[in-house]
């Protein structure tokens, strides 16, 4: 017999704990983007470790929305936040590599939204570290199990965590977590978006549905347009599931 949703989300927060332990630190910090798959993280390393779980929101170009959702997020879940606004200093530094690969005559035009948007994540990953570092916490990451099927994350960016409780939760079971802990409705209403740029969602980028990833990783039949998609997604993102690739030993 299956287990409930509330004796899973248990199992979950003892591994949290587990993983805490193991580690010799103290607690856990995830970004807060408002999200649905880090709202219930929030929810999550809370129960963990009422006293020792932080919250970052960290606006980037952001809508503003995404920063009253994660606000509301918070509060809902009772757990400590910060608010560290990375505009200045992201615009600056891509402002200032784009410069120099101009100078030396490269022509970055047609990949600037991806580098601008990967940057970003890449920011974002190092502020929750210099929080993790500063309080001896770990990095919770907030993947669930279609993205992490599918690559669909940032390399060093939002995947650069030390652990992911979500990480065999398909898309739909973490909105059945996230009624089960009491997400704010905004939240569950939201269509899912990494919030790279204005209108981006991650169902029109992927090509393809979290229903029909779920599916497939629950090893259902899809259609064929679905499952090419995904598969050749799931290929080209391969090494984002790996350590980087070393040579042999040549002695």
């Amino acid at each position: 017999m299956s287990r409930t949703v509330e004796e899973r989300i248990d199992l979950t927060v003892n591994w949290l704990r587990e993983q805490v332990e193991n580690s010799g630190t103290k607690g856990l910090v995830v970004g807060l983007s408002g999200g649905i798959d880090s709202s219930v993280v929030a929810f999550l390393i809370k129960k963990a470790f009422p006293e020792n779980s932080v919250g970052v929101i960290m606006p980037c170009k952001s809508n503003e929305k995404d920063k009253e959702d994660a606000i509301q997020v918070a509060e809902a879940a009772g757990i400590e936040h910060i608010v560290v606004d990375l505009t200045t200093e992201q615009d600056d530094l891509l402002i200032k590599v784009c410069g120099e690969l101009g100078n030396k005559g490269h022509d970055i035009d047609a990949n600037r939204r991806l580098a601008d948007a990967n940057l970003r994540a890449r920011m974002r990953m190092s502020t929750l570290y210099a929080v993790a570092n500063s309080l001896s916490y770990l990095v919770v990451g907030t993947d669930n199990a279609a993205e992490v099927y599918t690559g669909y994350f940032t390399k060093y960016g939002d995947g650069g965590v030390d652990i992911i409780p979500i990480a065999n939760l398909p898309k739909r079971e973490v909105y059945e977590w996230a009624r089960y802990l009491g997400v704010p409705q905004t939240v569950l209403d939201r269509p899912p978006s990494a919030g790279l740029w204005e209108g981006q969602t991650d169902e029109n980028e992927m090509g393809t549905t979290y229903d029909m990833i779920d599916a497939l990783v629950e090893g259902k039949e899809i259609p064929k347009e679905h499952r090419d998609i995904i598969e050749r997604l799931h290929k080209l993102t391969e090494h984002k599931r790996k350590m980087p690739p070393a040579p042999p030993k040549f002695d």
